[in-house]
């Protein structure tokens, strides 16, 4: 279990990090490395739900279109509605628009509940996993 990157062994972190954070969200997103010491910070800020929501939504935009349905019915409960485990923080408007188009859902039926995730991440976590990442490795300069 990740207690946050500051718990995080220097060699582990250097591993993950290849030697520095990305500057940007989406391409930490796309490595795996990277993405593994990003999931570590929001565990530690409570908010790893966003990530997994994003990463759900990644993977439903590519499924067949026979599973759609019953996978956007599971990333709904999981992470949209207003009692989900995992409760992403959306606008009423975006969630009952997604609540609308359940019943016959389509490739991109959360797009914009992801874009809106992406867009809380790269203004809010991210800046801040950026802050941590850059203050570990100056101290380890020193």
């Amino acid at each position: 279990m990740c207690k946050g990157l500051s718990y995080l062994p220097s060699s582990c972190l250097e591993k993950s990090l290849d030697g520095k954070a990305p500057q940007h969200l989406d391409a930490l997103l796309n490595n795996k490395n990277t993405l593994h010491a990003f999931r570590c910070f929001l565990k530690s800020e409570f908010s790893e739900e966003n990530l997994d929501f994003w990463l759900a939504c990644e993977e439903y935009r590519v499924s067949p279109s026979n599973v759609l349905k019953s996978k956007a019915s599971v990333i709904y409960s999981k992470f949209v509605n207003p009692s989900a485990p995992q409760e992403v923080n959306l606008d009423a408007e975006t969630r009952e628009a997604l609540l609308n188009v359940m019943d016959s859902p389509c490739s991109d039926t959360f797009d914009t509940a992801q874009q809106r995730i992406f867009s809380l991440m790269a203004k809010d976590s991210f800046p801040r996993f950026l802050r941590l990442t850059n203050s570990i490795e100056t101290n380890r300069a020193y």
